[in-house]
Parts: structure tokens; C-alpha cells; sequence
């Protein structure tokens, strides 16, 4: 993983400013013409006794402290080597990990500035508020007090055992936001003008605190960027706790999984690991219906009209799979092995064949890597939002975009995290060009975060809310910047599917019923080295 890049921070000035807390005083400092916090703890260290427990607040502190460097970061596995080449993951060593960060253009009581929260992606397992393309000064540049934080990762925060609460990690989440509410007012922000966003993951987990009725009034609008809310099968997550417990020689419960060194548990959550992805399935940490902080599944309650006075901002990239074929090679593997690839994703998908005729049909031209990536990508990602979308019709206003800007990177397109770059106006960040090679559009980044900054300032972006005309704003296409229904065609062939009996399955094809492509088919598309989850 890459180290901090702790260069550009100035050492401690007694023009510094400084800011109270709940829990003590930290001093900050002046970056680029605004201030900037970091490491600032909102809840103890989670290990020791509190390790898989729900966070506690952490012992106050007397004098001030220094938040002039990124604290430390959760334990998590590294990107596989295919990767770490496009994707950024600092390392911070510490226990006091459960930390945010704060930067403002104003760190004084009663300027009552919009604020904007930062919840990060990272498949729930990596990922940090460190990652430099994170980069909170343009917000702050812009009248926004901009928050990110950390929260527990993999099975530390999403393990399900019998003798410790489910989803800690998001429960570090609902802990970061009532900090948040309790002290912002301090940084410059107004607690009641506060947007939540993020990205992958970091939206899925916001689906949940959509839903959640114990996050109610903790923020009052929302952004979801290429994550649909969900809930994990239960039983699905325990599987992988006890694959965990086999390899560990331990029993799968909290207190034996406490016992285990936070490295070496890492390093079994990673074996486990390189049997997911988003294409293929498979095994996966994920939020839990618990009966508690997510009393439902996520999505259903949205259905349903949970939150339907949150504005929502929400959407996707055009080709969000190439993030997990471009660096591993699958794709040409599933253009090789045609017909067998797109039955595997119909057991993704649990659908018939019709659904792919429907894509040949409508992208003829394409090779069988993008129907397939088209294909998953919808099924999990579009489809749930255009229904989300489409029940909140006459409620408050949804907003939903699409980014179609292909990466110079060769291979990647427009894939996912690739908008993280724009949405921070951080494209000149080395790290930005990981995903986005050089001369990335810095006007695409002027126009895109202008957008998020006019959502979280006013609840606009900019362009009309969803009704039946289905309009989606455009960023980086070659054609209009607003199309109506761009995606209509493909999400009636998911509309269609849904309300359709699912086909049946081999007897004993147990991977297909769990929405795992069949291991038959993985051995044929996997190689050393392969497709493993981000």
C-alpha cells in the first residue's frame, strides 16, 4: 500500500487555528487558504475490549491536540499487485483509528456553512479517508465545510458472529455523523444543512443510513455514487466467517476472532478475498439486516418511502466493469469463452436468456465482455436505483447523473471511481491519474464538482429532477449533456425479469442460487493472479 504522503504539511504555527470539540481542543492548520483538521478522534480505539463491539466515544483530552497529520487507519488487507496500480490505499499505523478529518474554509462558530460528509468506498474491506484524491480543499475553496472519517473495515466491521452485535463498521458510521452534528457548528458548518456522499461501498452504506431510523435528522440530503442500497445475506457473511475461522484454527465467534493478531486476520481476510468480485461473486463482507440499526433490507424500505423527503443526488459511471475486466485480463477471457461467459452471468443475474438477447439486440456491435459487464452492472447497480428513483416520483427531489469520460488509460473507459477525481476537483493529485492517465479535463472537474458543491449549498445540481421523462445529466458524453431515459431500454428488460418467475437451476448448482457465477465457470475464467474482489 502506498504511504502517507505527509510532505506538504507545515509544521505547527501559533497562527494556527484551533477548534473545541466534544472531547478537547485540536489544532489545525492553514492549507491553500483554508484550515484543515485531521485525525481528530470521534470514537476509542476499537480493540482491546471494544473490539467487534459498537464504538464508544473516546477519553477526553486535556490542552491541545495536534491535527496536522491523517490519524491512523483501519487494519485491511493491501489491493492485489493488478489493483494497486489504479488504486490508492495509505497505510497509518496506530490503534486510534476511528478518526475524521475537517476542512473549512471558516473554523468559527456561527458561520453556518453547508456541510458535506464523506463516506469512502473500498468493497467495506479497504479503502481510508487518507487517500489523497479525497482531498477536501476544493469543498472548503467552495463555502463547504467538508468532513471525511474512517470506520472499521472487513470482518472487524462486518464479520456476523453469534456473540457480538452485527455491522460495527456501520455503526462507527451513525457514530461519525452524530459527531458531526454535536461539532461542526465549531469548524464553520451548520448541522442542519448537512449532505452525506459516497461512493461504491460508501453508498451502499448510505442506502442503509437512508433507511436506518436511527440516522433520521443526522443529515438532510444524500448522495450515491455507483452503490445501491442492499443488504448482505446473512447467512452468506457467516459462511465467510467461518472459511476465516478453518484457515485461522479458531472458532467463529467474536471473542476467538479477538484473540487473532489484527495482521494475521488481515491476511486471512484477503485469501478469502481473491474468490469475490463484483463480476463474479462470491464470497463477501456486507451490511446485515440486524433488527436494529438496518431493521430491513435497504433497498425495500426505500421502495417503501423511507426517506422520501432526502433529496437524493444518485448514479453510475457508463462502464463501471471495467474497473474488475481492464486490470486482470477477464475480459478477454470472457470474449474467448462467449456463450459460457453469458450463461455464468445469467447465474449472476438470476435471469433467463432473454435478458442477454435483449442486450445483443440492442448493442449488437459489442463484444461479449461488455454485454456481460453491461449485464451485472445493471442488474446490480442501475436497475435498483432507477426503482428507487422512480417510487420517490412526486416526493423530494431526485437528481441522477451518469459519467461517460473514458479514462487515457488504455482499457479502463468510464469505469468506476473513475468520477472520484472530478466530484473532489483533485485531477492534478497523482493519485487521480492512477484511473484517469494524464490531461485529465480539468473543466469536466470544474463543471462535476460544481454540481455536488449547488446540491449540498441549495439542493440543485443543475439540472431537472427525475420524473417520467427519466432525465439524466451527462458528464464528459460526446453527445447532449441531458438525455431522457438513456438507460430505459435495458432496464425493461430487468423490469421484466423481476416480475418473471426465476428459471430454474441445476439441481445442487447451489453457487448460482447465492448469485455466484457457477465454480465450473470460474475455473475457466480465473487464472493466477486473476479477478479478484478490489
Amino acid at each position: 500500500m502506498d504511504p502517507v504522503d505527509d510532505v506538504t504539511l507545515s509544521p505547527a504555527h501559533p497562527a494556527d487555528p484551533v477548534v473545541r470539540t466534544p472531547y478537547g481542543a485540536v489544532r489545525g492548520r492553514y492549507e491553500h487558504g483554508v484550515a484543515v483538521f485531521r485525525g481528530i478522534p470521534y470514537a476509542a480505539a476499537p480493540f482491546g475490549p471494544h473490539r467487534f463491539r459498537p464504538p464508544v466515544p473516546p477519553q477526553p483530552w486535556d490542552g491541545v491536540r495536534d491535527a496536522g497529520a491523517f490519524g491512523p487507519t483501519p487494519p485491511k488487507p493491501p489491493y492485489s499487485e493488478a489493483f494497486a496500480r489504479y488504486l490508492s490505499d495509505p497505510v497509518v499505523a496506530g490503534d486510534d483509528c476511528l478518526n475524521l478529518n475537517v476542512w473549512t474554509p471558516e473554523p468559527v462558530a456561527g458561520a453556518r456553512l453547508p456541510v458535506m460528509v464523506w463516506i469512502h468506498g473500498g468493497a467495506l474491506t479497504r479503502g481510508s479517508s487518507a487517500v489523497p484524491v479525497y482531498d477536501g480543499s476544493a469543498f472548503a475553496r467552495d463555502g463547504v465545510v467538508f468532513v471525511s472519517f474512517n470506520y472499521r473495515l472487513g470482518v472487524e466491521g462486518y464479520g456476523l458472529f453469534p456473540d457480538a452485535p452485527p455491522n460495527p463498521g456501520l455503526r462507527d458510521q451513525l457514530a461519525a455523523l452524530e459527531w458531526v452534528q454535536e461539532a461542526v457548528a465549531e469548524f464553520g458548518g451548520d448541522p442542519d444543512r448537512v449532505t452525506v456522499f459516497g461512493e461504491s461501498a460508501g453508498a451502499i452504506s448510505i442506502g442503509a443510513l437512508l433507511a436506518s431510523p436511527r440516522a433520521r435528522g443526522l443529515f438532510g440530503r444524500a448522495v450515491l455514487q455507483s452503490g445501491p442500497p442492499e443488504a448482505t445475506e446473512r447467512e452468506k457473511v457467516r459462511r465467510l466467517v467461518r472459511r476465516m475461522a478453518v484457515r485461522l484454527k479458531v472458532t467463529a465467534t467474536a471473542t476467538a476472532f479477538a484473540a487473532v493478531d489484527r495482521t494475521v486476520l488481515a491476511e486471512a481476510q484477503a485469501e478469502m478475498g481473491r474468490r469475490a468480485s463484483p463480476i463474479l461473486g462470491g464470497p463477501a463482507f456486507g451490511i446485515v439486516v440486524d433488527g436494529d440499526l438496518v431493521p430491513r433490507d435497504p433497498l425495500e424500505a426505500l421502495l417503501d418511502g423511507a426517506a422520501r423527503d432526502v433529496p437524493l443526488l444518485m448514479g453510475w459511471t457508463s462502464e463501471e466493469y471495467r474497473l474488475w475486466l481492464a486490470p486482470t485480463g477477464l475480459a478477454e477471457r470472457i470474449d474467448r469463452l462467449g456463450p459460457v461467459a453469458v450463461a455464468g452471468a445469467m447465474a449472476r443475474c438470476h435471469c433467463g436468456p432473454e435478458v442477454p438477447r435483449g442486450y445483443r439486440t440492442a448493442h449488437p456491435d459489442a463484444p461479449v465482455s461488455d454485454v456481460v459487464g453491461q449485464m451485472v452492472t445493471d442488474h446490480l447497480l442501475r436497475h435498483p436505483l432507477h426503482r428507487v428513483a422512480d417510487a420517490r416520483a412526486g416526493h423530494a427531489p431526485t437528481y441522477v447523473y451518469e459519467f461517460a469520460w473514458r479514462s487515457n488509460v488504455p482499457g479502463l473507459g468510464a469505469c468506476h471511481a473513475l468520477e472520484l477525481g472530478f466530484v473532489f476537483d483533485s485531477a492534478e493529485v497523482p493519485e487521480s491519474a492512477k484511473l484517469a492517465g494524464p490531461n485529465a479535463p480539468r473543466a469536466l472537474a470544474r463543471e462535476m464538482h460544481g454540481a455536488w458543491v449547488r446540491f449540498a449549498t441549495d439542493g440543485d445540481p443543475g439540472w431537472p429532477a427525475w420524473d417520467a421523462r427519466h432525465p439524466v445529466r451527462i458528464f464528459g458524453g460526446d453527445g447532449e449533456p441531458l438525455a431522457y431515459g438513456p438507460r430505459d431500454t435495458e432496464m425493461a428488460l430487468w423490469e421484466a425479469a423481476r416480475i418473471r418467475p426465476e428459471p430454474p437451476l441445476a439441481q445442487g448448482d447451489g453457487a448460482a442460487r447465492r448469485g455466484a457465477v457457477p465454480q465450473s465457470v470460474v475455473r475457466r475464467l480465473r487464472r493466477p493472479g486473476g479477478a479478484g474482489r478490489q
